[in-house]
Parts: structure tokens; C-alpha cells; sequence
């Protein structure tokens, strides 16, 4: 709870008005019976209006004061919540675009989804209800139990006994629930990550008419949420009849023995209905507790989904302050060898080779060979796990992290576009590009047939580029990286979807960029990296080859493997 005594600091005149008032709320509460007694009993019994009116007059004031604090506190406790709230999901994003790729990779975008979204909105209810009742429920009930003491003291002993056993229900049904509804979140985590795997694959479950089989399957999933919430539910469940025998109990024995006592004359019957109003207010404020125990149990529970996220220390690929001014650009992999997890195999093993400005450095290999493995370390976005990777000549652990990011631009093979419209995309790769700036970047993408001129750079982009064909994207999202001018651009298997015509053109519109930069072009076609100035040959994680397309043809067996499971295709037309 410690991120949440920052806010509480933050927020402190907040923090004090609610519960302050709600205390004084209170206070009039509990002087209700007490001025009821005194209507029954000098009022009525004495046959004496004014003084019933009198009375009345009271009752009618404290209830329109205490109406009033009970406003201004709610407005104080949802100030604190809302505010707090929104504090913590930019907290929470902040630390979430803090971590490296690995570690996003090892959370998972699911309970980051759930922590951001229904966890947070559960600490805000908390607070909410924590602030308005914390300091209410308690002092009713003790207040109520100092006022049967004070009107009569003979029964203050079943008001305590009353009390001890409530209390003792109450904490420990919380106590039995924490862990339950730590199970409720997990499983909530289950769901949010099959809804999102169902919405992104829903073309996919479609195409192979896998809806019943899917639905099955989120069922099953559901099916164990719902029974986490039902075992919670019915153990928080016994909470409030347990309660409400024991109050119904104490009214007993107040009946029972208020008649003796009123019989005696050591009491008034006015007392007897002021004590019946205090059990009553107890009852009531035990509801509510009991209540706000599972709220804040759930609430606490959230809490602690969050503050792990936060607790988590950010693993930075890159960390240094190198900005490469003036340096000539070049990549350079010193027996580079590289691991995802500890005990896993070697997604790449010592690799080695320089890339140098002006150079397009095809990169080719079969499914699984480690060719995004290995421009994700040129990025920064891993680190190696052996030997180093060198960009201008210094390892990129080195570098200073937005300037590598403004030094490589990557396009992958899955581009994602942001709904807005394709300008609002395009200006992703420089911010301050004019509309011929884009248009240029448009057209050496080979993207002017769908955007033909100024005017369709307002053309609408769904979120994820949903209205957009395969080609569309992967064109713009090239443009995108265009217009960044990074030194470096990688280009993995970002043509995938394009005709052969297409991406000829468009390798032919990117060799005529600046010279002072280097391209990398990963592809699963030989076409599309056979005149590159040098090309790596990937196997199973291993450099098997490296060098033009015809010094591959005559010594790397790997290479002629590829060539002639194509049949040459599309090479023709190259040569």
C-alpha cells in the first residue's frame, strides 16, 4: 500500500475532509435516539407539545446538517479516488513503457491490460468507499456502545459481547477472502487474454470455422472465473446473515430485559427505544463495514497487482549517453551470440560481420533461422548474450536511448497503424514533415496507387489499419520509416505481401536513398535481396554464408538450397 500513501499525501485536504465530515455526519446520528428518548419521555408522557415540537425542530436540524456533510464528504472521497486513479494508470503506463522488450514479452500484454483497466478501477471504488466509511462505521458503532453506556449502563455488557462477536466475523470471513479474490483476478487476467487472442485471430477462427471450438474454449475459461467468484461471493455472502442474527439477538435480549428493567422503574420506555435505535445504527454500520471489508479486500488485492508492476525495476537494453555525432554509420557483430531465457537453446550463435555506409545487407534464411533475432539486437531492443553489437563503432548497450531509436528505423513484417488518418500515421516517422515530404516518402514506398495526391493523406485509418489491405500497410508503414532519415534502416520481410513488380520497384526507389546510410532487407525471397552488396546466410541460429548472390551460388550450400526451391523466382527479371 505504500504507492498509495504517496497520493494520500497528495491528496491530503481530501483525505481529511471526507472522513470528517462523515464523522460529523455521524455525530448527528448519534444524538438521534437520545433526543428521541427525551420526546417519549418528557414530551409524551408529560403530555407537553412544545416540547414534542421542539423536538421535532431538532431532529428536522440535525438531519438537514448532517444531509449537507454527507455531501460535502462524498465530494472530498471521489475527488481523492477519480484523482488517484488517473495518477495511477499514468503511473502504471509510464512504468509499463519503461521496460524492455523482454520483460513485456515475460508480463504479458493481457494482465497489463487488466491491472491498467479493472484492477485500477477497483482501487478507485476502495478509496472511494474507504475514505466515506473508515472512519464512520467504527465510530457509530463505538459511539452508539460509549451512548448505551451513558443511557444504560445495565445493558452495556450485551452491546459489548454483541460487538466482540461481530467484529470477529467480520475480520475473519476478510481474512478467509483475500486469497479467493486473488484467484478472481487471475482468472480475470485468463479471459481478458483469450478476448483479446479471439478479437485479433477472429479473421483466422472464421477461415478455419473453428467459432463452436472457440467458444467452447472461452467457456471452459469462464466457467473457472465464475467459480472463483462464486466460492468468494458465498463465503462473503455468509457475512451479512451472520450479522444479522447476532444484532437480531441483541434486540431480543433488549426487549427481554428492558421490560423487566422498565417494569422496575430503573428505566424509561424511552430508553428502551433509544437502545433498539443504537442496535439498529449498529447493524446498519456493520452492513456497511462488512461491505467495505470485501470492498477493500478486493480493492487490496488490486492494489497489490499494481504496486508488482510498479515494484518492477526496469531492465533497460540501452542505458548509456553515446549520441554518435559525427561518426561514420556502421554495424559491426563481434562473435554475437544470443538467448532469450536462461537454459534455452541459442536463438543465434557467434555471428560475426561488418556492415558499412552505403551498403544494402540482404538477410535470408529458413522459418526459425534467427533473422529477426538479429536485427532486434541492432535496434537495442535485446541485448546479446555473448560477444557485442557495435552501431558507429559502439556497443549499443552504450548508446543513448533515443538516439538509437532516431539512428535505426525498423519496418516489420506486421506494421501496426494507429487509427487517425494516413498523415497523422506517416508524421510517426517525423513529426515535423511537410505534405511533400510525405508524398515523396509515399511515393519511393511505391504508394501513390492508393494515395495519389495531398488530398488522401486525410484518408481515415481504422485502428490497426483494419481497412486497409496487407500491401496498403506494409507501403506505409515503409513511408513511416522513410520519413524518420535514420541512419540505419531495417526492412524485415516487410514486402511479404507486395507483387514481385511492386517490390522490385520499391528496392529499386530505396537503393537510391542516401548513400551515407545502410539497408537491411530481411526476406524470405531470394529476389528481393539478390543484389544486395553483401548477404548473410542464416541456419538454425548460425552464419552458414556471407557475400554477393553469385559468391552464395558457389559456396554456400544452404544459399543454393533456397535458390532452388524458388526455381529462380523472379530472379529473371532481376538479372
Amino acid at each position: 500500500m505504500k504507492h498509495l500513501l504517496f497520493y494520500f499525501k497528495k491528496y491530503k485536504i481530501e483525505s481529511i475532509m471526507a472522513p470528517l465530515f462523515k464523522m460529523l455526519e455521524s455525530l448527528f446520528d448519534l444524538l438521534v435516539p437520545v433526543v428521541v428518548a427525551k420526546l417519549i419521555d418528557v414530551g409524551i408522557n408529560n403530555n407537553n407539545p412544545s416540547y414534542v415540537y421542539s423536538c421535532f425542530g431538532i431532529l428536522i436540524l440535525m438531519a438537514v446538517l448532517g444531509f449537507g456533510c454527507c455531501i460535502v464528504a462524498q465530494y472530498f472521497a471521489a475527488k481523492a479516488a477519480v484523482n488517484t486513479a488517473s495518477h495511477l494508470r499514468h503511473r502504471l503506463l509510464e512504468k509499463i513503457n519503461s521496460f524492455s522488450t523482454p520483460q513485456l514479452e515475460k508480463i504479458g500484454h493481457s494482465t497489463l491490460i487488466t491491472r491498467m483497466t479493472s484492477d485500477i478501477n477497483q482501487v478507485q471504488n476502495g478509496i472511494n468507499m474507504f475514505l466515506r466509511l473508515f472512519l464512520r462505521s467504527p465510530f457509530i458503532v463505538f459511539g452508539a456502545l460509549v451512548m448505551v453506556y451513558i443511557v444504560c449502563p445495565e445493558l452495556f455488557w450485551l452491546f459489548a459481547l454483541a460487538i466482540l462477536i461481530l467484529f470477529v466475523l467480520v475480520f475473519g470471513i476478510m481474512f478467509i477472502t483475500k486469497p479467493m479474490y486473488k484467484k478472481v483476478q487471475e482468472n480475470s487476467d485468463t479471459i481478458t487474454a483469450e478476448t483479446v487472442e479471439n478479437l485479433n485471430g477472429v479473421r483466422v477462427i472464421r477461415a478455419f470455422g473453428r467459432e463452436e471450438a472457440q467458444t467452447k474454449r472461452f467457456e471452459e475459461k469462464n466457467i473457472l472465473l465464475k467459480r472463483a467468484q462464486r466460492i468468494a461471493g458465498n463465503v462473503s455472502s455468509a457475512l451479512n446473515p451472520l450479522t444479522n442474527v447476532v444484532v437480531n439477538g441483541v434486540i431480543i435480549g433488549v426487549l427481554w430485559f428492558g421490560a423487566k428493567y422498565v417494569n422496575s422503574g430503573i428505566i424509561m420506555s424511552g430508553v428502551v427505544i433509544a437502545l433498539i435505535n443504537y442496535i439498529g445504527q449498529i447493524l446498519i454500520e456493520l452492513v456497511k463495514l462488512a461491505n467495505l471489508i470485501v470492498l477493500l479486500t478486493r480493492s487490496s488485492v488490486s492494489m497489490g497487482r499494481v504496486g508488482e508492476i510498479l515494484d518492477v525495476i526496469p531492465e533497460t537494453t540501452v542505458s548509456g549517453d553515446f549520441k554518435g555525432d559525427n561518426m561514420p554509420v556502421s554495424v559491426e557483430f563481434n562473435n554475437v551470440s544470443l538467448r532469450y531465457n536462461d537454459g534455452a537453446e541459442n536463438a543465434l550463435t557467434d555471428i560475426s560481420f561488418v556492415a558499412n555506409k552505403g551498403e544494402v545487407i540482404g538477410i535470408i534464411g529458413g522459418t526459425g533461422s534467427g533473422k529477426s533475432s538479429l536485427i532486434k539486437l541492432i535496434s537495442g531492443m535485446y541485448l546479446p548474450t555473448e560477444g557485442e553489437v557495435l552501431v558507429k563503432g559502439c556497443p549499443t548497450q552504450n548508446w543513448d536511448e533515443n538516439t538509437l531509436c532516431n539512428t535505426v528505423s525498423t519496418v516489420e513484417q506486421k506494421p501496426f497503424l494507429f487509427s487517425g488518418t494516413v498523415k497523422t500515421n506517416l508524421l510517426w516517422g517525423n513529426e515535423n514533415a511537410t505534405d511533400d515530404d510525405i508524398m515523396n516518402a509515399l511515393d519511393t514506398a511505391r504508394a501513390t496507387d492508393f494515395i495519389k495526391d495531398k488530398n488522401d493523406l486525410n484518408r481515415v485509418v481504422e485502428q490497426g489499419g483494419v481497412n486497409l489491405s496487407g500491401g496498403q500497410k506494409q507501403r506505409l508503414a515503409i513511408a513511416r520509416a522513410l520519413l524518420k532519415n535514420a541512419d540505419i534502416l531495417i526492412l524485415d520481410d516487410s514486402s511479404s505481401a507486395l507483387d514481385f513488380a511492386t517490390d522490385k520497384a520499391l528496392r529499386s526507389g530505396i537503393k537510391g536513398l542516401s548513400k551515407e546510410s545502410i539497408t537491411f532487407i530481411v526476406s524470405q525471397r531470394v529476389s528481393a535481396i539478390a543484389d544486395a552488396e553483401k548477404i548473410l546466410v542464416l541456419d538454425n541460429g548460425n552464419l552458414v554464408g556471407i557475400g554477393t548472390h553469385n559468391e552464395l551460388l558457389a559456396n554456400c550450400d544452404v544459399y543454393k538450397e533456397i535458390v532452388s526451391s524458388q526455381n529462380g523466382e523472379g530472379l529473371c527479371d532481376e538479372q
